[in-house]
This record gives structure tokens, C-alpha cells and sequence, in this order.
């Protein structure tokens, strides 16, 4: 497969380059926008830093946050101190470095809007500029929403994240999330090396713009953030069910899907670049060695049973009780409360425990919890 078009030049299509590229292929990226600053925290956590030590290493501006601040929809807050670091990078900043290691290992980068996709012949076709190019194998790395692939069909609402919000011009050091009652999502402020990313998220199917807007202003004014000098921006990201990401065709015999498009996102975080690159990645790879149809079993080893998992509980984690009280305010109650579960928390948040281990973690850790909890109550109770 000598010569690859890859649409869509974010972090899935740069990483997919990269890897074609320095296997000898010829690849052209084409990306209507090229590096653009796309509306999302922007957020790396350690398991992305583990595998592409590049990401810290980079000259590039990025701000190296150790402190999340979880607020519940009743306003309790615990702070969870991270041993290792989320970095955060602007889209920008970030697709650009991503690009120019593409272009460093032989990419030809293009700023060019793909306006559609034939893979039914044996060279697949992309049409740019009214013009229909040829190649040998086509990676569709379009986001969540595309519908150039007619074996591909785009996801529907319920499978859809919408996010709006601003970047402000202000400084912050700790990454803030609150919880809201009822409600499949959360709102965010992630802070960037010159401003922060302040947004909230939730399932198309169940929330509108306007219900967004009205919780993300509240949240803006309860902490403070004006939106003088900050752009507003909205976006459309995937939330995956479980049969989705167990069933959903990303290869056939000349395309393939990463990214968004393949719909390779945590349905509970709403994390996507480390599945971005780690599905660019993988797909990269398997097409270097010839074998394309390897890459959905090297996806199910490396991530997509943790996505299932957490598509299996999103909705209990989002909506659901624990003891009369909602799920999330349970859990930030808890972590208050409970040294040995605040941590574990941190670790999840950070990247650091995986989904795969959690349950074994929580029964080891059990009773030390329990305890903690307990005695803190009694604390209380005396006082």
C-alpha cells in the first residue's frame, strides 16, 4: 500500500501519518483547518504521557496541573492531589506539534476540505477541489459526525455529546468539575497555559443547548469567571454505548476509521486524545504490516474493553443512588472523608488506575476505607 490518504489532521489522522510515514509509505494528510483550536479541555493524562513522552518533553506552551477540584450538584467540593500530572495543551498548540512530527516523518500535509469518499472499487477516491484522487488506502479520521462512508453510518443523538463553553483569558491552577442533578454530564474548567477552558458537556438525546447554557453560565458566576474578552465556542463529541464500541465497523478491505470518527472516546470521562493518537497509533501499525484487518483485535487489547466498561455504567454513574443520595455526591461525601479513597479517586482521574483494576483496588482497599469513613463521623458526631 504504497500511497495513504488520511482525512482529518488532529491528533488521530497526525498520529496514523507519523506512524505510515516512517514505515516507508507515501501519505498525504488533508485537513480543512489543519491546526485549530478545537473547543474541549485539552487535557493528556499519565496514561498518554506513558506512551508519548514526547507530549511533556515539548517546548510547546502546556500547563502541568496536579490539583482536581470535584463539586457535587449540592456544592460539597473535595480537591484530589494528583502524583502525576494531567497536562493540558490548547487544540492549537497541540494538533500543530502532532502535525509537524507527521510532516517531520515524510507526510505531505494539505489544507483542503475532502468533500466525499468512494471505497467501493478497489482504490478508494476522495474528491477535493472537484477532483477525484486515487489511492490505496483511505483512514477517515473526520470526527464524530461524518458520513462519507456509507458502511459507517454516523452515530445517532443518543450516542452524541454536545459541549459548548468559553475560553477566558484568566489564570488557574487546578483543574475545577462539578456535577449537576440528573444530568448525563458535568461542567469543566481545565487551565491552559494562558487561559482557561470553562465547559459543560451532555447527551444530545436528553439535554438542550439552552439547558446547557443556563447550567454553564450559573457554575460561571458561582466561581467567579466573567466571559469579558472570552471566545464562545460549541462542538459535538461521541458518547458510545457498549454494542457500539464492541460492534461498530472501523476497517474494511482499502478505509478505515480512528479518532472520533471510530467513536474511540470514554462514554464517562468524555477523554478522547490518548484513544485519538493510541487508535492512530494502532491502525499505523497494522497497516505497515500489511494487515488491516488486524486493528480492531489490537484496539481490544489495548483500550476498547475499558471503554465498554465504562459504557456499561455511565448512565448509574450519572443518574443513579447510593444510599438516597445521588451517586456522585456519595462519592465526593466519601472521598471527603476517606484518605485511602481520595486517592484512589486521584489515580483514576490522573490516568493512573485503570478502569480494568478498579473493582480489585476497591476490595483490597475496603477496609481501610470503611474505617476512615467511619472514624471521621465519629469525629463528628463529637464535635
Amino acid at each position: 500500500m504504497a500511497h495513504i490518504t488520511i482525512i482529518g489532521g488532529g491528533p488521530a489522522g497526525s498520529t496514523c501519518g507519523e506512524q505510515l510515514a516512517r514505515a516507508g509509505h507515501s501519505v498525504k494528510i488533508f485537513d480543512e483547518h489543519l491546526a485549530w483550536e478545537k473547543p474541549c479541555g485539552g487535557g493528556l493524562t499519565h496514561k498518554a504521557i506513558q506512551a508519548y513522552p514526547f507530549l511533556l518533553s515539548d517546548p510547546r506552551p502546556k500547563k502541568l496541573v496536579h490539583a482536581v477540584e470535584l463539586i457535587s450538584s449540592k456544592g460539597q467540593r473535595v480537591v484530589l492531589k494528583m502524583n502525576k500530572p494531567i497536562v493540558i495543551y490548547s487544540r492549537r498548540d497541540l494538533n500543530g506539534l502532532l502535525l509537524d512530527r507527521a510532516a517531520g516523518a515524510g507526510c505531505e500535509v494539505v489544507q483542503s476540505h475532502v468533500a466525499g469518499v468512494e471505497a467501493e472499487s478497489r482504490r478508494p477516491r476522495v474528491l477535493i477541489s472537484g477532483n477525484w484522487l486515487e489511492s490505496d488506502f483511505v483512514v477517515l479520521a473526520a470526527g464524530a459526525r461524518n458520513r462519507m462512508l456509507p458502511e459507517t453510518p454516523p452515530l445517532e443523538p443518543e450516542e452524541l455529546e454536545m459541549t459548548l463553553g468559553y475560553f477566558v483569558p484568566v489564570q488557574a491552577d487546578t483543574i475545577k468539575v462539578k456535577f449537576l442533578p440528573k444530568f448525563e454530564g458535568y461542567i469543566w474548567m481545565f487551565p491552559r497555559s494562558d487561559h482557561v477552558s470553562v465547559g459543560i458537556c451532555g447527551s444530545m438525546a436528553t439535554h438542550t443547548s439552552q439547558e446547557l447554557r443556563d447550567h454553564l453560565h450559573a457554575f460561571m458566576m458561582e466561581e467567579g469567571i466573567g466571559t469579558d474578552g472570552g471566545r464562545f465556542y460549541s462542538h459535538v463529541l461521541p458518547s458510545p454505548k457498549a454494542w457500539t464500541l464492541l460492534k461498530r465497523r472501523v476497517v474494511g478491505k482499502n478505509w478505515a476509521l480512528v479518532g472520533d470518527a471510530a467513536a474511540w472516546v470514554d462514554p464517562l470521562t468524555g477523554e478522547g486524545l490518548y484513544y485519538a493518537m493510541r487508535s492512530g497509533e494502532l491502525l499505523g501499525r497494522s497497516v505497515a504490516d500489511g494487515h488491516p484487518e488486524s486493528y480492531p483485535e489490537r484496539i481490544r487489547q489495548a483500550f476498547s474493553a475499558e471503554l465498554e466498561f465504562a459504557a456499561q455504567i455511565v448512565q448509574r454513574f450519572y443518574r443513579g443512588t447510593f444510599i438516597g443520595e445521588a451517586v456522585t455526591t456519595r462519592m465526593i461525601q466519601f472521598m471527603r472523608r476517606s484518605p485511602t479513597f481520595r486517592q484512589l479517586m486521584a489515580d483514576l482521574f490522573s490516568g493512573e488506575q485503570s478502569y480494568s483494576g478498579l473493582k480489585r483496588r476497591v476490595w483490597r482497599q475496603l477496609g481501610m476505607t470503611v474505617t476512615e469513613i467511619l472514624a471521621s463521623l465519629l469525629r463528628f458526631e463529637e464535635a
